[in-house]
């Protein structure tokens, strides 16, 4: 077990000032690294402010409305109204509630090795048994079908409210989607009334080399759900769709959905400033060749693959224990790293986008030669 004392940048200190290079980030969340100042600066400004005033609305909050106004200017299509939430599983139950609600369906369908949240009804959407099983009776109607399988979208029919999926599979151990199997699903949700909703919470703020997968993509989901990255280091999630689609929230009940503390004000504000800073320095136009100098210099005959796009990658072992063994040696050189839930043979890849190429290339060398003190 590591005691962080603190951090900066790339790097977690020990209390004892042990430094080590995070190629995580938190699993996607500190996307600017950590300890921003701007970041830090913004926070420090809100709660001179504000904290926590109201729930329902009453109040205006300038953080949750700026950031809401830049999102929705940086979101394609009618992806124009945004509710926040405290995480990533919370904004999962309101895109579930929203989707019910607004087609009067209750069939939803997710994808097997799918994560979506550990609440009851997002993991209801879990699509691995062995992390439900002593957890149920969960939610009804719920329907799995085989992501990257074209022929199962015909199982999407009049009857399914939603259809929820990653547009790149994370805990699965980074399952990129196949030739046409987006766009395919999208026209099918279309063909039937199905509302589509993409969780974003790992692929979201730069990550792929857009702003989000569905642009990378070029698909359009009627839903998308947003957390990790959103609050810029500090708990906040989101889902956002049309004002059309939203508005069902509204009425019949009048409070569709309650959050006490969602788009809590100082941690919109700590997403502003983090969202400000990526858009102001293109750090998403960087991430490609970013990538690549993670392909080019992690080459070693123990390495079987990596796959993934820009910087959400996994280093596939082909073997649980070794891959366990090379986390624990590379903890031992300095270097923070993670694994899969659904995948037991491949290291997490997903640093923060302003990683620079020195950074990038110590990352690597000391991840090699955790590898063959660890496996050779």
């Amino acid at each position: 077990m590591l005691e962080i004392g603190s951090a900066k940048g790339v790097y977690l200190y020990s209390p004892g000032r042990k430094k080590f290079l995070d190629i995580i980030s938190g699993v996607s969340v500190s996307y600017l690294g950590h300890n921003h100042p701007e970041i830090n600066q913004a926070i420090k400004d809100q709660v001179n402010k504000h904290l926590h005033v109201m729930v329902y609305g009453e109040f205006i909050q300038s953080s949750q409305v700026e950031f809401a106004e830049l999102l929705c200017r940086n979101l394609p299509g009618k992806l124009q109204n945004v509710y926040f939430v405290n995480s990533g599983t919370e904004a999962i139950e309101g895109a579930m509630k929203l989707s019910k609600r607004y087609t009067g369906r209750s069939e939803i369908i997710a994808f097997e090795n799918a994560y979506h949240g550990s609440t009851q009804g997002a993991m209801s959407l879990m699509g691995k048994e062995c992390f439900k099983t002593r957890y149920r009776p969960l939610l009804p109607d719920i329907r799995f079908l085989r992501f990257n399988q074209r022929a199962d979208l015909n199982q999407i029919t009049e009857k399914t409210a939603c259809v929820f999926a990653e547009p790149v599979q994370a805990e699965a151990g980074v399952i990129l989607p196949k030739d046409s199997f987006l766009p395919e699903l999208k026209q099918k949700c279309h063909q039937t009334g199905t509302l589509l909703v993409f969780d974003e919470v790992q692929t979201g703020f730069g990550r792929l080399g857009e702003l989000f997968a569905c642009q990378h993509y070029n698909v359009t989901p009627d839903i998308l759900v947003l957390a990790k990255s959103l609050g810029g280091g500090m708990p906040l999630g989101a889902f956002i769709s049309s004002r059309e689609i939203m508005s069902v929230l509204a009425r019949d009940p009048e409070l569709g959905h309650i959050t006490t503390f969602g788009g809590h004000p100082v941690s919109c504000a700590a997403g502003l400033a983090a969202f400000k800073i990526l858009l102001r320095e293109n750090l998403h136009k960087k991430v490609k060749e970013k990538e690549l100098l993670f392909r080019e210099y992690l080459r070693h005959p123990e390495i079987k693959e990596i796959r993934g796009e820009g910087l959400l990658l996994a280093v596939e072992l082909g073997d649980p224990q070794k891959m366990h063994k090379v986390i624990e040696k590379a903890k031992e050189y300095g270097i923070i790293t993670d694994w899969f839930l659904f995948c037991e043979t491949a290291i997490r890849i997903s640093p923060a986008l302003n990683i620079t190429a020195e950074e990038i290339m110590k990352a690597c060398k000391l991840f090699i030669k955790s590898v063959e003190k660890a496996v050779c």
